[in-house]
């Protein structure tokens, strides 16, 4: 992934091989996900292929590697929401796609009330689905300098109800997009 879309190459082309690899290190010590006041899970990417997943079977996962193609790790990385029911292929070839129904069964088992993730660029930034039980959030503005969207956060206070701040691309220096993602992508 880091050499597809460019990190690998452009770290070693500002810094050199040593800090990629240190990066390389670090993110395997990233949490998966977060869960907020008992109520909001967080994760990069999406539900898993069964219902009976539980915050106990993803804190026993071995985070401290690199992520598999299969099972819980792979699944919170890399699966996305569908708009309707059940659970399907995913477009990306890895995870899976899950509808409403997953997210409600998920969030019930656990006892949680939301699930925030990102993983997809959104036009606006952010996205509710699930019957507002879904939210995807989208950081990075003009994605790949090319896609004219808004990026977004989420503040969380005391109550939990998620407030949503959005904002454009800034300009930075003069680089082509993706200048420097492996040439499978250009």
């Amino acid at each position: 992934m880091n050499l597809m879309y460019g990190f690998e190459g452009e770290v070693k082309s500002k810094y050199n091989e040593s800090l990629y690899l240190l990066f390389q290190e670090i993110f395997c010590y990233l949490p998966l996900g977060a869960v907020l006041n008992k109520k909001v899970i967080v994760m990069h990417g999406g539900l898993f292929s069964n219902d009976n997943v539980t915050l106990e079977d993803i804190n026993k996962v071995d985070r401290f590697r690199e992520p598999p193609d299969e099972g819980i790790m792979s699944e919170m990385l890399w699966s996305d929401p569908q708009p309707y029911p059940g659970r399907g292929p995913s477009k990306r070839g890895v995870g899976s796609m899950f509808g409403p129904d997953v997210t409600n069964t998920f969030l019930k088992k656990n006892n949680l009330e939301l699930l925030v993730r990102s993983h997809e660029m959104k036009d606006n930034g952010y996205h509710v689905e699930h019957d507002g039980k879904c939210i995807t959030i989208f950081s990075a503005p003009n994605y790949c300098d090319q896609m004219g969207n808004k990026g977004a956060f989420i503040k969380f206070k005391s109550d939990m109800v998620p407030h949503f701040t959005t904002f454009g691309a800034v300009p930075h220096p003069s680089v082509k997009p993706m200048q420097y993602a492996s040439n499978m992508l250009q």
